[in-house]
């Protein structure tokens, strides 16, 4: 029953991830959290676990990505590889700090960043970045802009795309690269904040089953097989609808999401 409910989940935030064009993440933090704590888990370390699971599992759904990505030849290697070093060490640093944090503190930091999207793809809805204020690309930046994402990658459990994509092309990077490079760049933020999970919670006694630090296997199994078959479907529908509603329909997801977090956090 259990796998079952992470197979659910899993099938949830795949077709979420391909109707929206985010990372699955977003959609799998929350839910997981709320799963997490009906199963009666220690809420000390709820948050932590969530985050940990989810970067897992976007290293089986970014690698489909970068593969499909790659095909199409959308995938920038170089700038990748001027990425990946600050990338890894972001991440790996981030998983330190969200171990450090109360799961209460990591509840606000959430809660903070996901009213910031919804708030950021409501305003994209409307607006559109003119091709001249793009910046060509200065590479002596990307290792400090890496170190940034993986940072709040790991924090917030997800792949980077909603920063990675934004940064690459503020670059001078079309679209289309930007998005291809941005799915290569999540392989090693989520490889390495799911090692750093694994790492700094295995050191904490969570007496709970079925988890290697703060990676929950049943949760990452379930989640990963199912979110790999139905992002597919998720991004067939999207080709279907309008792209401002399906923005302004996400962005009202993480709104909720949102105040969810902030009212947990922030009890008045």
């Amino acid at each position: 029953m259990e796998l079952l409910t992470y197979l659910l989940i899993g099938a949830v935030a795949g077709f979420a991830a391909g109707l929206f064009g985010v990372g699955g993440g977003l959609i799998v933090v929350p839910v997981l959290y709320v799963v997490f704590i009906r199963a009666g888990y220690d809420e000390a370390v709820t948050m932590h676990l969530a985050l940990g699971t989810s970067l897992a599992t976007i290293i089986i759904t970014s690698i489909s990505s970068m593969l499909a990505h790659n095909k199409n030849h959308a995938v920038l290697w170089p700038v990748v590889g001027r990425l990946t070093p600050g990338l890894i060490l972001g991440s790996f640093g981030g998983a330190a700090i969200a171990d450090a944090l109360s799961g209460q503190k990591l509840q606000l930091v959430i809660g903070i960043f996901t009213l910031f999207v919804g708030i950021s793809m409501f305003r994209s809805s409307r607006t559109k970045i003119s091709v001249q204020h793009r910046q060509s690309i200065n590479s002596h930046w990307h290792w400090f802009a890496g170190a940034i994402i993986g940072i709040a990658s790991a924090l917030f459990g997800i792949g980077g795309g909603s920063l990675t994509v934004p940064y690459l092309n503020r670059c001078g990077l079309a679209m289309p690269q930007a998005v291809g490079s941005s799915a290569a760049c999540g392989l090693p933020v989520a490889i390495t904040g799911a090692l750093g999970f694994m790492f700094f919670g295995a050191h904490e006694q969570t007496h709970i089953a079925h988890t290697i630090g703060y990676i929950h296997i049943y949760a990452f199994v379930g989640i990963s097989v199912m979110s790999f078959i139905t992002a597919r479907q998720g991004a067939k529908v999207a080709h279907w609808l309008s792209p401002v509603m399906l923005k302004k329909s996400f962005a009202c997801l993480l709104l909720c999401m949102s105040m969810y977090f902030l009212s947990k956090a922030l009890p008045l």
